[in-house]
């Protein structure tokens, strides 16, 4: 595969702003169910996962010393730490570590300046005892993990990006391989890239999605992409051909222009997709920023570059995006959820009509969001909204009530 050289950054000229028209179609409807008014001073991260493993998913919370889990269906509280590891606990992703085919978990802590550990935790016997915790490294400023397929192996890596750069040229995302023994074995790392500035976050998606060709041997079918947003705007962290273990970066989309560098790029990043198949990438700009930002893609890497939409530029420190098809018509809406308290609106969901635009709705009051997680909850085939507040510190459950549009077909037949 010849990769293309850097993309040029997008022309001012070429920005489009969204308008919000009348809908008069049926509303996007959800009901606030309070889950933890108060499990800490912030919710940092939410998830979720089928922790006691009766095939329902559970929430998990993380607060600044704790890490917490809410039993499906009636959202029992939980506690798997509380005061062991450094603070702040930042972030938490769900992944089989020791192939027991039970749930582990794998936290991000030490947040900001605390050493930024990375460790993963492990069950009692028990589910009411404290889980046990084992380290795997320590990287300064760490913020953001996931797991994904990477590196072309046959499991996927743990992928880590710190926001900030250590003694590096620029922060260090990085992918860990799981140990065949991951108690007692180190975890080997990739070094994906070190040329960025303040890496808010990452996402990894299939090649082919934003335009690089797919490979044809087997393992490199299953290498993901993985799309960061920093303050270099949205890039692609992609494979060399024929270099084992390197990676070099294609710029994709510059984010937000301003003279200082918390004006620049972008802080969030997530894939879409249109109900004609295209996808999109939706951004929030600048990190914590106040714009919420569609890319609706045709071949991303083309000269002619995507229109920048922009979705609302009211956000108060924009920290939660997702996106998903709520209501059933085959596309995706953008959930974006902003972390500075204002009574008035807690999440706000965008809608994408037949004639282009974007219809925005409003999802409650009740959070001030700081990160949010988009899952059927309930089992009814709706996805619900799960959402961490920061300075409302708690954990609200938006339980998805709105009339599918194949419930409107059955009704219409």
């Amino acid at each position: 595969m010849q990769l293309p050289s850097p993309i040029p950054v997008l022309f001012l000229a070429a920005c489009l702003l969204a308008t919000v028209p009348a809908f008069s179609s049926d509303p996007l409807r959800f009901v606030p169910v309070v889950i933890d008014d108060q499990p800490g001073n912030v919710v940092y991260a939410v998830t979720v996962a089928d922790i006691d493993g009766d095939g329902r998913p559970d929430v998990v919370a993380v607060t600044e010393n704790a890490v917490l889990w809410y039993q499906a269906p009636r959202w029992r509280k939980r506690v798997i730490l509380q005061g062991t590891t450094a603070p702040d606990n930042v972030c938490i992703v769900a992944h089989d570590v020791d192939r027991n085919g039970k749930i582990d978990l794998v936290l991000g802590a030490g947040w900001p300046r605390n050493g930024g550990t990375l460790q993963w935790l492990s069950r009692q016997a028990d589910l009411d005892q404290p889980w046990e915790v084992h380290e795997i490294a320590a990287e300064p400023w760490l913020h953001r993990i996931s797991f994904a397929n990477v590196l072309g192996t046959d499991e996927p890596q743990l992928v880590v990006s710190p926001l900030n750069a250590s003694k590096h040229s620029g922060a260090r995302l990085m992918a860990f391989q799981v140990p065949a023994n991951p108690r007692r074995s180190g975890w080997p790392v990739t070094i994906l890239n070190s040329e960025l500035n303040r890496m808010h976050n990452h996402l990894c998606v299939d090649r082919e999605v934003v335009g690089f060709t797919r490979a044809t041997d087997s393992l490199s079918k299953r290498q993901q992409i993985t799309l960061t947003a920093s303050q270099e705007g949205v890039s692609a962290i992609v494979p060399v051909p024929r270099e084992d273990r390197v990676f070099r970066r294609v710029p994709l989309l510059s984010g937000a222009t301003g003279q200082q560098a918390d004006q620049q790029g972008a802080g969030e990043v997530k894939l879409g997709r249109l109900v004609d198949g295209s996808h999109f990438i939706a951004t929030i700009e600048p990190m914590h920023g106040t714009d919420a930002v569609v890319y609706v893609m045709g071949d991303l890497l083309a000269q002619q570059r995507p229109a920048r939409v922009v979705l609302t530029d009211q956000l108060r420190g924009g920290h939660a995006l997702w996106c998903a098809d709520l209501n059933g018509d085959g596309q995706d809406e953008v959930i974006v959820g902003y972390r500075e308290l204002n009574p008035k609106v807690g999440i706000l969901i965008f809608q994408h009509l037949p004639d282009g635009s974007w219809h925005q709705h409003i999802v409650g009051h009740e959070v001030a969001c700081e990160d949010l997680v988009v899952a059927d909850l309930t089992g009814d085939g709706r996805a619900d909204i799960v959402a961490g507040g920061r300075a409302t510190r708690n954990v609200v459950l938006y339980v998805n009530e709105t009339s599918q549009v194949q419930e409107q077909r059955n009704a219409n037949d």
